[in-house]
């Protein structure tokens, strides 16, 4: 992966930030590829699409895909649109380096689980971006992946750095037995059948997976946004004819996705704010 060379990304931020172009135009730029660690540091060094929104420093977001894959469809659908409202984008590929095609009947692959930190610790020390203003946002089995990187558990406990907000996209939201540590926003389909409403709803009302009731006031509140009438992938335009996946039914919804983009514009601006620090 000698063209996801890191010191090739570096040159590039440095360029546009110096440049002084405008956040509308950065967001119109190509993505920069970037590699996480060399290989000599990792025997499988993550690489992903790197976003910049101008000078920095600015929030951050980590975008995770799903079990099929498609982290580039999923830079060009959100990065483009994250970067034009001032935040540094890193959409990272899980599956490349490790030579997986799909884990849509398995579950996330083991070895993902700290993705989100490798990224997270890459964006820190980015000259870019603001290292106290970083948020994860998932979606599928990247939303899990999301959750679980904020939930008050092992993973959460022994990361150095932390994330300061998270969001899944129609996440599965099964298995989840402690509190969110920061912000969280879920926002799944009504007629979601792959990662159902219902699950979501017991996770953020605090019930675990038998609906029985966990500890009160504990943990981060989870908000919650149920989409009426969407199905899985309700964000992808080539889903605008559904499709079927292992039994589940996929469909782009318009006023789902236009729902969402305001939900998670105002969520991030109250998290982890706008280009410029909020008060």
């Amino acid at each position: 992966m000698r063209a996801f060379a890191r010191s090739a990304a570096v040159l590039a931020a440095l360029s546009i930030a110096g440049a002084g172009i405008s956040v509308a135009a950065a967001a119109d730029a190509p993505p920069i590829p970037v590699e996480f660690e060399s290989p000599v540091a990792s025997p499988q060094p993550l690489h992903g699409f790197l976003r910049l929104p101008g000078s920095g420093p600015s929030p951050a977001v980590v975008l995770l895909h799903g079990c099929g894959g498609g982290w580039r469809g999923l830079d060009a659908r959100w990065g483009p649109r994250l970067s034009a409202w001032g935040y540094v984008t890193l959409t990272v590929d899980r599956f490349g380096t490790r030579g997986i095609q799909s884990a849509c009947t398995g579950g996330a692959p083991p070895a993902t689980a700290y993705d989100a930190y490798r990224a997270l610790s890459f964006l820190k020390h980015h000259p870019a971006v603001d290292p106290e203003r970083i948020a994860v946002i998932g979606f599928s089995q990247g939303a899990w992946l999301a959750l679980l990187s904020v939930e008050r558990g092992s993973i959460e406990r022994n990361a150095k750095d932390k994330f300061r907000a998270a969001v899944g996209f129609y996440p599965p939201c099964l298995g989840f037995k402690d509190d969110m540590t920061v912000p969280t926003l879920i926002m799944v389909g009504e007629l979601d059948d792959w990662t159902p409403a219902r699950e979501c709803r017991n996770l953020a009302e605090g019930r675990d997976d038998w609906g029985i009731s966990r500890e009160k006031g504990k943990g981060v509140p989870i908000e919650l946004i149920v989409h009426p009438g969407a199905f899985h992938d309700f964000d992808i335009p080539e889903f605008v004819t559904p499709r079927q996946l292992l039994g589940h039914r996929l469909e782009f919804n318009q006023a789902a996705l236009e729902s969402s983009i305001d939900a998670l514009k105002k969520f991030l601006y109250a998290t982890i704010g706008s280009k410029e620090k909020q008060p």
